[in-house]
């Protein structure tokens, strides 16, 4: 990997870094990027402060579009309800896309759906 490929990930790791900690309500700084020496990560993800999560941050182009238009459909498709992305490749697990800036809004419309069927058992 060369240097600007090297420069962009780690600004990009701290961008993810500084933009999750502001939707999470954490005080700046809580999140942050790891340190990482030749790639050599070890067993941590690239920004670290949420315990309980691992995260892996990927900043490229190349691979994204789709995604990015399937979002925008749901966007635009949407009306008053939050937009998501569900996919799925053969033989894995879903993934579920939505903007970072609206999970703390998806948590919160998943709980209450859980709760409500709690009720129902």
């Amino acid at each position: 990997m060369g240097r600007m490929q090297r420069t962009k990930g780690a600004g990009g790791e701290r961008e993810l870094a500084k933009r999750f900690a502001a939707v999470l309500g954490l005080p700046e700084g809580s999140v942050y990027r790891s340190r990482q020496y030749c790639g050599a990560g070890g067993d941590h993800g690239d920004v670290l402060g949420i315990d309980g999560l691992h995260v892996e941050c990927k900043r490229q182009e190349k691979g994204t579009t789709t995604v990015y238009k399937w979002l925008d459909q749901a966007i635009e498709d949407s009306n008053n309800d939050l937009p998501v992305v569900l996919t799925r490749m053969n033989l894995r697990q879903w993934l579920l896309v939505v903007e970072l800036d609206n999970v703390v809004e998806f948590a919160r419309l998943i709980v209450d759906i859980v709760d409500r069927n709690k009720g129902e058992e």
